[in-house]
């Protein structure tokens, strides 16, 4: 879901479909992971559920249970835009771009690499 939610940090150049509050239900649970006692004790996780998809989001990123409501719509959001869109969605184009880069960033590291070694080869056979 992070890289969802890193989309969602530019979600003003997405044109993502509306949410309206019927369509949602809402509950508030115990976190799980790391914590201890502070996340055993507070219901600051916050569920979310599209009711028409059946789409469900679990969000428990922060201790604050109106920043993980923010944060929970936001995925949801996406998630119900991907839903309904598929390809067409700006979400999925976002995500497809990024893979892109990932993978040129890789080859040009990985030519950067052939580079080097031919040029210690070189270096190898100009000293013998």
């Amino acid at each position: 879901s992070v890289p969802l939610l890193q989309a969602a940090r530019k979600k003003n150049s997405l044109d993502l479909l509306e949410l309206t509050e019927a369509e949602l239900t809402e509950q508030f649970v115990r976190g799980d992971g790391p914590g201890g006692q502070a996340t055993n004790k507070t219901n600051n996780c916050v569920v979310l559920k599209h009711i028409p998809s059946g789409i469900v989001v679990k969000c428990h990123q922060t201790r604050s249970v109106e920043k993980n409501r923010k944060i929970a719509r936001e995925i949801l959001r996406e998630k119900v835009d991907l839903f309904y869109k598929g390809e067409d969605s700006d979400v999925f184009k976002e995500k497809k771009a990024s893979e892109k880069q990932k993978q040129e960033k890789k080859r040009r590291a990985k030519e950067n690499l052939e580079r080097k070694k031919l040029f210690k080869e070189m270096q190898q056979l100009d000293k013998e």
